[in-house]
């Protein structure tokens, strides 16, 4: 259930926190999020192995994310119904900026050209 402190806390989302949580819309283990993301970002946000640590532990507190399997010392993760409904709000909010920012700036086509 996503609480006032929930949105409080992760609204803005950050880059890193956003990314995260779209790399686990399906299991994947520290390592696999940090090719995604990277790869998804085309290498513009690379996350450290301290980072996305430090992070999943905070969105496994927050019940964001939820641990799926662990073999091997390799923790794999997902989203967690309340981590969707999350992403979906922080999606909505960043086309909403989106959209602003391109009315404003004379470019009120959807694919960013020139208006």
């Amino acid at each position: 259930m996503v609480t006032e402190a929930l949105l409080k806390k992760y609204r803005p989302m950050t880059e890193t926190t956003y990314y995260t949580l779209l790399s686990l819309t399906e299991p994947r283990h520290g390592y696999a999020i940090m090719q995604f993301v990277s790869s998804l970002t085309e290498g513009r946000i690379r996350l450290g192995t301290g980072t996305l640590y430090t992070m999943t532990g905070r969105l496994q507190e927050d019940g964001l994310i939820h641990i799926v399997s662990q073999e091997n010392g390799k923790k794999t993760y997902q989203i967690t119904e309340t981590g969707w409904k999350m992403l979906e709000m922080e999606t909505e909010r960043l086309r909403c900026q989106l959209k602003n920012g391109l009315e404003i700036l004379g470019k009120e086509d959807s694919d960013g050209g020139e208006g």
